[in-house]
């Protein structure tokens, strides 16, 4: 499993009407891709950056197809252009020392 970070902070005074519905269209075109097979989303309580996503993707060869696709494109570069600064994508693999998930139960 592959996990991509997009890190970045909101522009001051953007259209969060706007914003939200933007970014619900973006979801959909990502999934349709069948590459992704979860998104999370994180607001950071302590400030920036302001926001995370978190994709989950089966392989590296489908983070590849995925970020060379016009969805991806499109997709960074309005972000990037309309509503977000400090914009920050980051592509994670499982640890060779850790690969499986530490659960604690209560």
């Amino acid at each position: 499993m592959i996990e991509v970070h997009l890190a970045y902070d909101l522009k001051p005074d953007i259209d969060e009407q706007a914003y939200i519905e933007w970014l619900r269209q973006q979801i959909v075109s990502v999934i349709k891709t069948q590459r992704i097979i979860e998104i999370r989303a994180h607001r950071n309580i302590k400030g920036s950056p302001e926001v995370l996503v978190i994709a989950l993707l089966g392989s590296i060869e489908d983070w590849n197809e995925l970020s060379q696709s016009d969805v991806w494109q499109l997709l960074t570069n309005s972000l990037q252009e309309t509503f977000s600064k400090n914009l920050r994508i980051e592509v994670w693999d499982s640890s060779p020392f850790q690969s499986e998930p530490l659960r604690v139960h209560k």
